[in-house]
């Protein structure tokens, strides 16, 4: 489940942007139940976008704007109250991440779903049936 963090250079703190990555993927296998099952965690991953702050807008002008974005099969964050927790969530990870004076409402969360069998690792697709199959057998 791919998370895509993009900041202008500078907004995250070092330790942010060292450590907005692994926060945010605890903070998802959490709410999603995931915690310590190891199939469940392996398919957490990202990328951190640090980009010149000249080049992040918002309402067509430059804004120091922090964007996550969560990619995830139809099944993951199934409802809307686990779509809002995981948005708090990550709002309150990476506001403790940014530099001083940086503002909350300049974090912004957005999640994406994949249509069932629109999901795939290693080149194996997989539906949400599949995924449950796989996660839970590697719970037991």
């Amino acid at each position: 489940m791919p998370i895509t963090v993009t900041a202008p250079r500078g907004v995250l703190s070092p330790r942010g942007e060292r450590d907005v990555l692994p926060a945010l993927s605890a903070a998802l296998a959490e709410i999603s139940g995931g915690t310590g099952n190891d199939f469940f965690t392996g398919i957490i991953g990202g990328t951190v976008h640090l980009l010149p702050a000249s080049d992040i807008y918002a309402g067509g002008v430059n804004r120091p704007i922090v964007m996550v974005e969560l990619k995830l099969p139809n099944i993951g964050l199934p409802d809307p109250a686990a779509r809002a927790a995981f948005i708090v969530a990550a709002t309150d990870i990476v506001d403790g991440l940014t530099v001083e004076g940086h503002a909350r409402e300049d974090i912004w969360v957005n999640i994406l779903n994949a249509p069932d069998g629109a999901w795939g690792i290693g080149g194996r697709a997989y539906t949400g049936e599949a995924l449950i199959a796989a996660v839970t057998a590697a719970a037991q």
